[in-house]
């Protein structure tokens, strides 16, 4: 469709520049979805697709990889709150898409809640480095001098996205957050209805001044030809309809040029109404509410909408009933700039004509319309007048019915918009017999009190889903809802939906980083992770008979700007009595057997006799590594894999040597943390017990440094 040259027309920003097209006038129209404005227009002809990727992969990567996790996390953090104080601009713009202040809220708030909360996950769970660590060393030779081990480092592309209409700001920043965070650059391609609202977004990005260049670039138009550019250094995410997915899936550069490939489709999600929760419960009551949100908030244009209502046969009318009556009571569909309207248009003309057509399938295949209309409804306009309108992409919320519940239309056929059906099952098999109809879903809501439906229900369909959001009287309140994808949670789903995996914290972080296996001595593999590894050279202070160097200074006496990976401890002997192992269960109140009964301890097949219990014995390690005077060592804050392997009887000794392991300086604060490798050892030299101990510490020796 072309448009007058009054519409402005949406750039696309490029190689660090806002770009648009020398001749626009075969561009595509953008109407507002209430009124049938001509808003914009969008053109990508003549966009060097090719010269963006190598820009990322330059530039963009050159930037980032300037960063640690950490420091990229961080901007997160401070992009978060400048967009925060500009929202109401976006507010503006996402009106004219059909969106109510809810829905805009959804979308707006809820992309910049993903950023604050990528930024805390990636602050918290990851290395201040730019090497993740997989899992412990594995030692591959006798005496320890060859192991292995897995790391993840970024991937040297760029990470395309494309994404749907539905969400044009959150959509874009649960796939731009993680990928940040890894230190990939970002080439985002918003659906054309809403772009936009997602160039207004990108704007506010780079008006912040935040972002290293190269971070984001975006398409504003057609990108048929993106995939042609990219390579196996590269990845695509894909959110929208499943044909589209599958088209993009056949890419020769996905199946042979190793493009790492998701998706993220439409999908026929459910809702199972356990049989206890009959009307009148409190869970009944949550699942119509349930039900009406998914149909009416954004119109029903959510990929994780409630599409299949799956319920006790003997329940169907009820819930007809119900939804029908609280769609009357809450739903006031029109303009969302009109005082008391909670539904707002689909996203265009187009989109209306696709539902529309998409029911009209549906009751051709025999499903009955049991509320709602097809024709056009009556709209509150932006005047708040209440009136039958000529323009605009309004549509009632509709509610199917099925004789035949497993007629294949109902589990195949969607109608992307405020369109639900309700359909009855015999029992919990039958019900998950009809969610697995779906082949393949983002979501299903299980809605029962009863802990073994919900269990059975879960579980039988679990293998389908990607995610199963479990509703009851205890969560009515608190639950984020059927169709809130988190991003602390997988977002995807088999099948169908896609069989891709978006969010899931620092999950979909490590979607856009290899993994590697690599393979060396031990210090060769702490020089590359930056984490000291058991048999890797140590400069020990403390007993000499364990190898001390003369001179080293204790490294609880270090500062991190003088501590170093590998510092070490090892300290002297000390005897364990059973007057000692007496007081400290006497004391504690810890009198298991082994520690007060010698004969029973004896009958153990584990213990010689008494032993000291193991939390006296790193009781005593701790006396015998820290330092009594203040500072830099701020803080023990925990322990973590701690784990008990040789009994010390009364009469044995034991000795700690304590290992700088990882060295993590806090980017905002003036210390870091300090986790050590400590093992105790007995006067044989066997092992006794392993643990990592975490301190906080300065990185200069300042509030303590002239400490008598």
């Amino acid at each position: 469709m072309t448009t007058t040259p009054m519409a402005p027309l949406v750039p696309s920003f490029v190689q660090n520049a806002w770009w648009t097209p020398s001749d626009p006038a075969a561009g595509t129209a953008v109407l507002d979805a209430n009124t049938g404005e001509a808003l914009a227009t969008v053109d990508s002809n003549g966009l060097d697709l090719a010269a963006m990727v190598d820009y990322a992969r330059t530039v963009g990567q050159r930037e980032l990889g300037k960063l640690t996790l950490h420091e990229r996390a961080l901007k997160l953090k401070e992009l978060a709150q400048f967009l925060n104080g500009r929202r109401e601009e976006l507010y503006e713009m996402s009106y004219r898409t059909g969106a109510t202040k809810i829905d805009s809220m959804v979308d707006i708030d809820g992309g910049i809640g993903v950023l604050f909360t990528f930024s805390s996950k990636g602050r918290r769970e990851l290395p201040n480095s730019n090497v993740i660590l997989d899992g412990p060393m594995e030692v591959l030779s006798r005496d320890g001098s060859f192991a292995g081990e897995h790391i993840y480092t970024r991937i040297s592309g760029v990470a395309a996205q494309i994404n749907a209409f539905n969400f044009p700001v959150w959509g874009m920043l649960e796939k731009f957050a993680p990928a940040f965070i890894a230190g990939v650059p970002t080439i985002a391609k918003p659906a054309t209805p809403t772009g936009y609202v997602a160039e207004g977004m990108v704007r506010l990005m780079v008006e912040s001044g935040i972002l290293p260049e190269g971070s984001i670039q975006l398409i504003s138009g057609s990108a048929r030809t993106l995939l042609d550019v990219l390579d196996y250094r590269d990845m695509l995410s894909f959110t929208g309809s499943a044909s589209t997915a599958s088209s993009l899936k056949a890419h020769k550069n996905v199946i042979d040029g190793g493009v790492r490939f998701t998706a993220e489709t439409d999908s026929l999600n459910a809702a199972i109404l356990g049989p206890d929760a009959v009307a009148g419960t409190p869970e009944f009551d949550a699942f119509v509410k349930a039900i009406v949100t998914e149909m009416t908030v954004k119109a029903g244009q959510k990929c994780t909408a409630i599409r299949r209502t799956i319920v006790p046969a003997a329940l169907v009318n009820d819930v007809v009933k119900a939804v029908g009556e609280r769609i009357e009571q809450r739903v006031v569909i029109g303009d969302p700039r009109a005082e008391g309207v909670t539904m707002g248009a689909l996203a265009s003309l187009e989109q209306l004509r696709d539902v529309r057509a998409a029911v009209e399938s549906m009751l051709a295949a025999g499903g009955e319309i049991a509320y709602g209309t097809l024709d056009a409804p009556v709209v509150r306009t932006r005047s708040g007048e209440d009136k039958l309108v000529d323009a605009g992409a309004f549509m009632s919320p509709l509610l199917l019915t099925w004789d035949d519940v497993n007629n294949q239309a109902v589990h195949s056929l969607e109608a992307f918009g405020p369109v639900a059906s309700v359909i009855g099952y015999t029992d919990l098999d039958d019900a998950i017999r009809l969610a697995a109809m779906g082949s393949g879903s983002l979501v299903a809501t299980v809605c029962t009190n009863d802990p073994a439906t919900a269990r059975t229900l879960s579980v039988g369909i679990a293998s389908h889903h990607g995610r199963v959001h479990m509703l009851n009287r205890e969560t009515a309140r608190s639950s984020t809802g059927h169709g809130s994808p988190v991003p602390h949670l997988v977002h995807g789903g088999p099948g169908r939906a896609g069989g891709g995996e978006e969010l899931g914290g620092i999950r979909s972080v490590m979607h856009h980083m290899q993994r590697t296996a690599i393979q060396g001595s031990p210090n060769m593999l702490t020089a590359v992770t930056g984490i000291w590894h058991t048999g890797a050279d140590r400069v020990i202070s403390g007993a000499e008979e364990f190898g001390a160097v003369e001179g080293a200074i204790h490294p609880f006496r270090k500062a991190l700007s003088e501590l170093n990976i590998g510092d070490a401890f090892a300290s002297p002997l000390r005897e364990v009595t059973l007057e000692e192992i007496t007081a400290f269960a006497n004391e504690t109140g810890d009198t298991f057997y082994a520690h007060t009964d010698a004969a029973a301890a004896e009958a153990n097949p584990f213990f010689p006799g008494i032993v000291a219990h193991g939390y006296l014995l790193v009781s005593w390690a701790a006396g015998l590594f820290v330092q009594p005077a203040p500072g830099p060592v701020l803080a023990n804050y925990g322990l973590e894999n701690l784990r008990f392997i040789t009994p010390v009887p009364a009469g044995d000794s034991i000795r700690v040597t304590l290992t700088a392991k990882k060295i993590t300086p806090r980017v905002t604060d003036e210390y870091g943390e300090v986790a050590w490798d400590a093992v105790i050892n007995n006067q044989a030299g066997e092992i006794v017990a392993t643990y990592d101990v975490l301190t906080l510490v300065e990185k200069e020796n300042v509030t303590y440094a002239n400490w008598a």
